[in-house]
């Protein structure tokens, strides 16, 4: 037994299980992807497809509640957001239905290095006078005229699907035993360097939770893709260490941590007015909230609660039953989203699946945690459920690939 076959027998079983797609499924090697292999068409995963319809359905309901009275203050229109986000969701859902239908896995692998492309071109566009800033602080938006777009947002996509692809297409040398011919300059340097690409624009962009959120999802990624555990805890705290020099370069951040840190301190009527009153509405919507439309704090105390906020609405007009609900249905997101991961014709789709899948969890609980004082206020909006056109529009639309992977799995059970 060779020095390589003896490493790769020694991995353990958390190892072992990150490569079981390409080693079950004859459809899966590199080779059968290019050639275009791949099992019987069939149909959408119909749990996802429900429950995704639902956290959308629900996401309109609350934009419309949480909405109203700001647009019609700032506006003079009480519909202002919700039929801007009907627009976004009908145009988004067309497009989509035609990427369900025609799109394979073998597209989303030849796509992703074209949208990586994609991504930093429109990155570098947001540092032209393209760029603006939308009450940030930063720009972090490339204005169109008629819409505004979030590069960022596309980076973090685009990152997914190329590290997908990468990491799958030298999945022998990421598994290799020669560390600098192969688990470090595969498993490491390269994808390493392509988080680090979307990762210095966001800085620039003084973006620091979607450098983390950009550095977690790649490390995810890496880490299912074969990366050694002694790696990834490496990369990590690269990550750390990145976000806060970023933190402490930023007056604007390190004010919010301040915040956060003496949160008993702070200025009520200042910094710490949206925490405290988002942490109200929480609080006063008791077990089974006040009603659909009863929010007070929408009345001026929760600034634009259409957006990161709009969580505390939800459990002042729910309480807490409507609370663990939206987290159910996210919770049954995750799952049935791994599960597609689990039976994927390819680890190329495999990976993405559950990157894409990992990327809602994650900004779910990083929601969660800013609305309710665990972590530092930071602009992370709710998955289906905050204003914004370009997110949620990539929303539907990674929906969409999970569902085209879906069509294409091992097999057609639910």
């Amino acid at each position: 037994m060779n020095r390589e076959e003896n490493g790769i027998k020694s991995r353990s079983a958390v190892d072992r299980s990150r490569i079981a797609v390409s080693e079950v499924n004859p459809y899966s090697s590199p080779e059968a992807v290019q050639m275009g292999a791949l099992p019987k068409k069939g149909s959408v995963d119909i749990p996802l497809l429900l429950i995704t319809s639902a956290l959308v359905l629900f996401g309109c309901v609350m934009i419309y509640s949480a909405s109203y009275v700001f647009a019609e203050q700032h506006h003079d229109e009480s519909t202002y957001f919700i039929a801007r986000h009907l627009v976004f969701l009908l145009l988004s859902v067309a497009f989509t239905a035609v990427v369900v239908k025609f799109c394979t896995p073998r597209f989303w692998r030849d796509f992703s290095y074209i949208l990586f492309g994609i991504s930093i071109v429109l990155l570098l566009l947001v540092m032209t006078p393209l760029g603006t800033d939308l009450n940030s602080g930063a720009k972090r938006w490339i204005d169109l005229g008629i819409f505004t777009i979030q590069p960022s947002e596309i980076g973090k996509l685009a990152l997914v699907m190329s590290l997908a692809r990468f990491m799958s297409d030298h999945e022998k040398q990421v598994m290799s035993q020669h560390r600098f011919g192969g688990d470090f300059r595969y498993g490491v340097l390269y994808p390493g360097m392509m988080i680090a690409t979307i990762g210095i624009f966001v800085a620039l962009e003084k973006h620091v939770s979607g450098l983390l959120i950009i550095g977690m999802i790649g490390i995810a990624v890496m880490f299912l893709g074969g990366t050694r555990m002694r790696w990834i805890l490496g990369i990590g705290g690269v990550v750390v260490a990145a976000g806060l020099l970023l933190i402490a370069l930023y007056p604007h951040a390190l004010a919010r941590v301040d915040t956060w840190i003496n949160i008993e301190d702070a200025d009520p009527l200042g910094s710490a007015w949206q925490t405290l009153q988002g942490l109200m509405a929480i609080g006063s919507g008791g077990l089974f909230g006040t009603g659909l439309g009863n929010s007070l704090q929408k009345y001026g105390y929760v600034s634009q609660p259409q957006n990161d906020f709009i969580f505390t609405i939800v459990c002042e007009e729910f309480g807490f039953i409507g609370a663990i609900l939206v987290i159910g249905l996210f919770a049954a997101f995750v799952f049935r989203g791994f599960h597609i991961a689990r039976h994927a014709p390819d680890k190329c789709s495999a990976l993405i699946a559950y990157g894409l899948t990992f990327k809602v969890a994650l900004q779910v609980i990083l929601n969660i945690a800013v609305v309710t004082n665990t972590m530092p206020n930071t602009g992370i909006s709710l998955p289906f459920f905050s204003y914004g056109g370009t997110s949620l529009m990539l929303q539907i639309f990674e929906v969409g690939i999970l569902l085209s992977i879906s069509r294409y799995s091992s097999h057609q059970k639910i």
